[in-house]
């Protein structure tokens, strides 16, 4: 039986874009082995408990909404966009019930921001803002989905992540591991979609990747090793069909959600 993933309706009131963002999202959980379960933003909370009860793991997408900056006493920046309470709201219910009942977690973009601020972090709120005068232009973070490759992410060879794209997903090396490699770093080319990152880190979390051309967080996950919390600012749902990496990302999420099927049916 595939694992379930519980995958939140992206915007709570633009539904169109909604509705045309979660089949990437959908597609790439099912390419990696599992089950996408969509979770609305309207159900009552007794509806959205019952239907996560039966989920063995979270996927947090993006979205074209900013996180609520009075959640981590941040100064609204007039370049963020309107906070979306529904997504805030059922995102925190599905990562409360994931740190419960320690189920694995996958967050993208927004869903990294979202993670990173129910665990107590902040985020920078308009990265040319944060910037000094002689980074700004490096790198474009909002190079947008037609920009294939917008920059390189830098991840910490102690990093479970790092451990997660050198192996074929069956504990075997990957032909990729040694791609733009150094001894200390996986540099792999990603996109990017954001004017938001992490400033300050949440609680359990640790920075394990970053844009080696700005400092520009990349990556966050778990100090725990036995509970998979992973979040990149990149959109790897855009690229499973051409990236092994970003296969990899969805494999991670999917394999670990099976493991904690069988760990909870063996009880």
């Amino acid at each position: 039986m595939a694992p379930r993933i519980a995958l939140p309706m992206p915007h709570s009131s633009e539904h169109e874009y909604a509705e045309r963002a979660i089949p990437q999202y959908e597609r790439a959980i099912e390419l990696a082995g599992g089950e996408p379960v969509r979770i609305p933003l309207d159900a009552a909370p007794a509806t959205v408990a019952r239907i996560v009860g039966g989920c063995d793991g979270v996927l947090l997408p993006g979205s074209k909404a900013d996180i609520d900056p009075a959640r981590f006493n941040g100064q609204p920046s007039p370049h963020s966009a309107v906070a979306d309470h529904g997504r805030e709201t059922i995102d925190d219910r599905l990562l409360e019930d994931a740190y419960k009942f320690r189920k694995p977690v996958l967050g993208i973009c927004y869903g990294l921001q979202s993670l990173n601020v129910y665990r107590g972090g902040s985020l920078v709120q308009h990265i040319p803002d944060f910037l000094p005068q002689s980074l700004r232009t490096r790198v474009n973070h909002e190079a947008g989905k037609t920009v294939a490759v917008a920059h390189n992410a830098a991840i910490q060879r102690d990093s479970g992540l790092a451990g997660l794209l050198s192996s074929d997903g069956h504990g075997r090396p990957s032909s990729l591991a040694q791609t733009g490699s150094s001894a200390k770093q996986l540099v792999i080319p990603v996109n990017s979609s954001h004017h938001q990152s992490v400033e300050a880190i949440g609680r359990g979390l640790r920075i394990v990747a970053s844009c080696p051309d700005d400092g520009i967080i990349e990556a966050i996950e778990s100090t725990s090793p036995d509970h998979f919390v992973l979040a990149v600012q990149w959109h790897p749902e855009r690229s499973v069909d051409q990236d092994e990496f970003s296969r990899l990302i969805f494999r991670g999420l999917v394999e670990a959600a099976r493991d904690r099927a069988h760990e909870s049916a063996e009880r």
